[in-house]
């Protein structure tokens, strides 16, 4: 479960990341999707059980970088109920992003999950295309992220010419490497969640089979189809039951997020 519940935040959280054409991605940001002091909180269930809590918020960082102010995106995740008990789980991811670019300039990490606890600091340096973390420094070429920046520049991206079947890629930092995940853009519906019933974008990510997710197992996450853009639900099939994740509150929203019905 300590596998589960990591890859399942992360990959429902951030899954419009880094994307290749047909979606254009600009160098900078006129306008944004959201302002310092949008607060996001998520309920994750096993089945009908209540498995853990996640929370996403963003604000005005005290740290200047290069002499420009940043953003600071702090996010937090922890089980709940009777999993807490048999398994802890206390995990904080923070980014400190510019406020023109969203690219990422400091990521840092702390997992604690049962009896492991994993740190990691990452450093991007996009002058010299480097990222320089604790296992080591890697080049890179083009727009890379970490999990928390990547979310919030995906959601100022431009996807209004995405056609239902398309596929796309993402890029970001994590571990030992920069990764890629492929993304298919599977239409708009109607989805309901704790605050109501929400007019939506549907994407879903490849998912390699194993010891989490079966061979057939489909990851889909709705993000609303406003000028939020923010996850409102997201599901995926496990080997044993099914992993649901929604938004129980939002607060501190840029624009108003009216529900189609509630």
């Amino acid at each position: 479960m300590r596998k589960a519940f990591f890859v399942f935040i992360l990959l429902s959280g951030c899954i419009l990341l880094a994307f290749n054409e047909p979606v254009a991605m600009p160098d900078k940001l006129a306008d944004t999707a959201f302002k310092a002091g949008e607060l996001l909180n998520y309920r994750m269930k096993y089945g009908i059980f209540t498995a853990a809590e996640a929370h996403l918020k963003i604000e005005e960082s005290d740290v200047k970088f290069d002499g420009k102010p940043a953003y600071h995106i702090i996010a937090d995740g922890a089980t709940a109920g009777s999993f807490d008990v048999f398994y802890k789980v206390r995990n904080r991811y923070e980014s400190y992003i510019d406020k023109t670019t969203l690219l990422p300039y400091l990521y840092t990490e702390n997992r604690h999950e049962g009896s492991w606890h994993h740190t990691d600091k990452v450093a991007f340096n996009h002058g010299d295309d480097k990222i320089t973390a604790n296992s080591g420094t890697y080049p890179f070429n083009g727009k890379v992220f970490d999990f928390p920046s990547a979310y919030y520049f995906a959601r100022n991206l431009d996807v209004s010419k995405l056609k239902i079947g398309e596929t796309f890629d993402m890029r970001y930092f994590l571990d030992n490497g920069i990764q890629t995940l492929s993304i298919t853009f599977i239409g708009r519906e109607k989805v309901k969640c704790a605050l109501g019933t929400f007019n939506c974008l549907k994407f879903s990510p490849t998912i390699i089979p194993g010891h989490i997710f079966r061979k057939n197992s489909k990851l889909y996450l709705w993000i609303t189809d406003d000028n939020n853009r923010i996850p409102v639900k997201a599901h995926v099939e496990v080997v044993v039951g099914s992993l649901t994740m929604e938004l129980t509150d939002a607060k501190g929203l840029k624009f108003p997020l009216n529900a189609v019905m509630k």
